[in-house]
């Protein structure tokens, strides 16, 4: 009987779903079509002023207009600034809550405006909140408890970057490893269900054909492997100085005399229009430059220049907190970096200008897992989006080379720490006494291996009520063993979850004591 209620409540959640994968799909899609209707507007003006120079009082208008109508509209919701994704992760670990209607226009409206216009950021961040708050709105329409509603934002979010790429495996992966940390089985097949269902009805409208399919003539030869090797300490140690330069940018922005935070936008708009005066082939989140590259790489100077180009603006762009992702610029700079060290590699003779696609492959893939630290996500991502399986071990091997650099070099995962450092007004509900659920994965190497329940001090106003192993639940006692694998359940007080949450995450990465 309890099998059966348990499958049950699987089945209701993959409708749900499913539900949220559908509209998630459709909501991201029209998202695309009108950036990219944007884009073209933008650089067909940029290109027209030679013949038609008073164009140029038309751009700066609008490169004055718009930023200002952003700010307005994003006036009093700090949660529709950036990319959303560090957003999304203190919904789900309890830090927020949002008006999802609010999010929902207001990101698409803006996201639009400002990625449209040709600057240097990524799809990828808003679509994953447009998918998070679609979740959310679902999971309200089915009046669903706290621990539910974070299901389904969780299966929005995945179906968000889904619907961005095509990718929903990488789409699912990156909500389990980047966002959620929890690889629950209702999170996972809830996420799954609905990335699927995204980006079917999105191949449904852009087609089959992967978003960054880059030609391959031939497989990276095994004996040149020490050169993947290179170049992954090499991506690692770039992805931590990106990781710095990023960091920093709101208080580069914010010595920035008598111009309120919510009007930062206006100085990555007016530093665009030389851009896209000289350089329009360059404009928008880079997913044309990759397509470029793989078809024909430049000559050494040009893609140092377009490195150098790509990732000033990119800060410039990201640092004003205009809504828009890093996701894809950190794509587009990876695949630089592979263009540059092959060419760099090809003119000493130390490879064939035939593998130059290959790095292109690898240092988006690199680039990724080093500053994200997502490496599984980094592998899966590229692979879905190149179209291709032949490259998994290289990719593995860069992923994990530069996830080890910036992590020896103290880097943390970029979202983590954007959310860390974001000045949000808009907390969490602290009204005491309402209950919440939290689960928490047990790793091999932390502290809670091999103990008793009873061994273990537990954090004030929580109370251990379960613990998952396998397709079982165990319910806990004094002398429960707790093993690695086992999943945590603990009922808390909602004001709590996040500390909650943070201290049982510290007591699970370190290793207990002799």
């Amino acid at each position: 009987m309890a099998l059966f209620k348990h499958d049950r409540t699987q089945f209701n959640y993959i409708g749900k779903g499913l539900i949220v994968g559908i509209l998630t799909g459709f909501v991201v899609s029209l998202f695309r079509l009108l950036i990219e209707v944007a884009l073209k507007l933008w650089m067909f003006l940029y290109q027209n002023i030679p013949a038609h120079p008073l164009l140029i009082l038309l751009i700066l208008a609008l490169c004055i207009g718009i930023p200002l109508l952003i700010g307005w509209l994003i006036k009093g919701h700090s949660d529709v600034t950036g990319s959303g994704i560090p957003q999304v992760e203190g919904q789900l670990i309890g830090d927020l809550e949002m008006n999802w209607w609010q999010v929902l226009w207001r990101k698409f409206v803006t996201g639009v405006l400002g990625i449209g216009a040709g600057l240097f950021l990524g799809r990828e961040g808003p679509s994953i909140q447009l998918g998070a708050a679609v979740g959310q709105g679902i999971a309200e329409q089915f009046n669903e408890n706290r621990s539910f509603k974070r299901i389904l934002i969780a299966g929005g979010a995945a179906s968000g970057l889904s619907a961005a790429f095509n990718a929903p495996i990488a789409g699912t992966l990156f909500v389990l490893e980047e966002i959620y940390h929890n690889f629950s089985p209702l999170v996972w097949i809830v996420s799954l269900t609905g990335a699927i269902s995204a980006d079917f009805v999105s191949s449904s409208i852009f087609g089959l054909l992967p978003v960054l399919h880059v030609p391959v003539t031939r497989n990276f030869p095994l004996f040149d492997y020490w050169q993947i090797v290179l170049f992954g300490l090499l991506l690692g140690l770039c992805g931590y100085i990106y990781q710095r330069v990023l960091l920093v940018m709101p208080k580069l922005y914010a010595k920035i005399p008598k111009l309120p935070r919510i009007y930062h936008g206006l100085v990555p708009f007016l530093l665009v229009i030389p851009i896209g005066i000289f350089w329009a082939d360059t404009l928008g989140g880079g997913n044309a430059l990759i397509l470029a590259l793989g078809v024909h790489t430049p000559v050494l100077l040009i893609l140092i220049g377009l490195f150098l180009l790509r990732f000033l603006f990119s800060m410039v762009s990201y640092g004003s907190g205009l809504p828009g992702g890093i996701f894809l610029p950190i794509l587009s700079l990876g695949a630089l970096l592979g263009a540059i060290y092959g060419t760099i590699m090809a003119r000493v003779g130390l490879l064939p200008n035939s593998l130059i696609a290959n790095l292109i492959i690898f240092g988006m893939a690199g680039y990724f897992a080093g500053i994200s630290k997502a490496p599984f996500t980094a592998i899966i991502l590229i692979t879905e989006m190149v179209g291709s399986l032949e490259h998994l071990l290289p990719l593995a091997i860069v992923s994990l080379l530069a996830y080890l650099i910036v992590d020896w070099l103290g880097g943390a995962p970029i979202y983590q720490s954007l959310l860390e450092r974001m000045t949000l007004k808009k907390k969490a509900d602290r009204s005491s006494g309402q209950l919440d659920r939290l689960e928490i994965p047990v790793f091999a190497d932390g502290s809670f291996v091999n103990r008793q329940v009873r061994d273990i001090r537990w954090p004030d106003r929580s109370l251990l009520i379960a613990i998952r192993r396998g397709e079982h639940e165990i319910i806990p006692h004094g002398d429960t063993l707790i093993r690695s694998g086992d999943h945590l359940i603990l009922m808390i007080e909602t004001d709590i979850r996040a500390n909650v949450y943070n201290h049982l995450q510290q007591m699970n990465t370190s290793s207990p004591k002799e």
